[in-house]
């Protein structure tokens, strides 16, 4: 987006996440504003024409205790929604009037709520992305607890991603 003259802003909490963004850009030349915090903190009053987000969306065994590390980038609470919750609740008011928001989240992670949080939010959403993935190594180490919980199948050995797009309508 930045190569093709948008402004962007990109936003992560982890330090290493921000500084490998900050190398990226400075090494492609491109004019991006990179900042860490807590998700929308650092983007507060200003709007956006399109909000990417490829959250944390892999449920965990640990619960509600907030990851550390490198499991930062992927543990999302017991039931994978910790940070899709307040991205549906807080990205609307972020966006133009024409606004889009577009969402990375797993199959395992409930995208029927997310779609039911951004349209109790006005916006008209739908998944517009399906893909399935062999199991990647987190989720392998997290095969029983999953099939447990009914998540998984008893013979599935892959996950489905999707993409949820979620537009103001007017």
């Amino acid at each position: 987006a930045a190569r093709r003259g948008a402004e962007v802003t990109a936003v992560d909490v982890s330090r290493r996440a921000v500084w490998t963004a900050r190398l990226n850009a400075l090494l492609f030349r491109l004019p991006v504003r990179i900042r860490r915090g807590d998700l929308f903190a650092p983007a507060r009053g200003r709007s956006y024409d399109l909000i990417l987000a490829n959250p944390p969306y892999v449920p965990s065994p640990h619960g509600g205790r907030g990851p550390r590390g490198r499991s930062r980038a992927w543990d999302a609470g017991h039931d994978g929604r910790l940070l899709l919750d307040r991205i549906c609740r807080e990205a609307p008011a972020l966006l133009t009037s024409r606004g889009v928001v577009l969402i990375v989240q797993s199959a395992l992670s409930d995208p029927g709520r997310t779609l039911e949080l951004l349209r109790g939010a006005s916006l008209k959403a739908a998944v517009v992305r399906r893909r399935r993935l062999a199991l990647g190594p987190v989720l392998r180490s997290r095969e029983e607890w999953l099939r447990r919980r009914g998540l998984l199948a008893p013979h599935e050995r892959t996950e489905e991603l999707v993409v949820i797009r979620a537009e103001r309508t007017r």
